[in-house]
């Protein structure tokens, strides 16, 4: 009867402890770091990505449980490559710190935890508390309008807002400075996505608030 009672207290010791790992790793698992894992990186690299960023990219979306694809860049809307400002929150957390010190080329596989995902509550097709992985190929970097030192340099007339022409003046620099120009369709997209973003009052004008930059050095 003792060698009973003492191997079911162990089973329920074993059992506690069994569950209450099982707590601590899915918070882990939740609360977990991204994984960069580079698949090809170009041999000369000229600028690498920061926040702040101007990025264009394309990207495809999986759930690292089975492999199911969720998001694919190249088939959603027109199928152009994603523009994002790195780092201010147009993706998933995850994203914005996986996508850091990367090169135009260069190719990444990024696998992100639910906490710096989508979260305990998901987000159709996403299910709850789903490790998701991305295949992201960069395409160019560019300063962004979001560093402090990039608005000021836009702000040709100091009065602290940014117009379409200012920004797409600073965004025609920053290409021809690469020897890369571009044409007027090119900046256009680029601008109607930065004032759709940032815009809030859809004034035509984006104010230093709604950029949020003169209290922080850089976003």
């Amino acid at each position: 009867m003792m060698w009973r009672f003492v191997s079911c207290t162990l089973c329920l010791f074993v059992s506690a402890q069994l569950s209450l790992w099982c707590v601590w790793a899915s918070a882990a698992e939740l609360d977990g770091e991204v994984k960069i894992e580079v698949v090809y990186k170009p041999e000369e690299c000229t600028q690498k990505s920061k926040r702040g960023d101007l990025i264009n990219v394309h990207y495809d979306g999986f759930l690292a449980k089975d492999g199911s694809q969720f998001y694919c860049s190249r088939s959603d809307k027109t199928g152009h490559p994603q523009w994002f400002v790195l780092g201010v929150g147009h993706i998933i957390k995850g994203l914005d710190l996986g996508m850091e010190d990367m090169c135009p080329g260069e190719k990444r596989k990024i696998t992100v935890p639910p906490g710096l995902a989508f979260g305990e509550k998901g987000k159709d097709p996403v299910p709850p508390n789903a490790t998701v992985v991305f295949e992201v190929e960069m395409y160019s970097v560019s300063r962004g309008p979001r560093s402090m030192e990039a608005f000021k340099m836009m702000d040709l007339d100091k009065d602290r807002s940014l117009t379409k022409e200012e920004v797409k003046h600073y965004l025609k620099l920053e290409y021809e400075k690469g020897g890369k120009p571009r044409d007027e369709a090119f900046y256009e997209k680029i601008m109607a996505d930065i004032f759709r973003k940032s815009d809030q009052d859809s004034n035509g004008h984006i104010s230093a608030k709604e950029y949020n930059i003169y209290g922080h050095d850089e976003l």
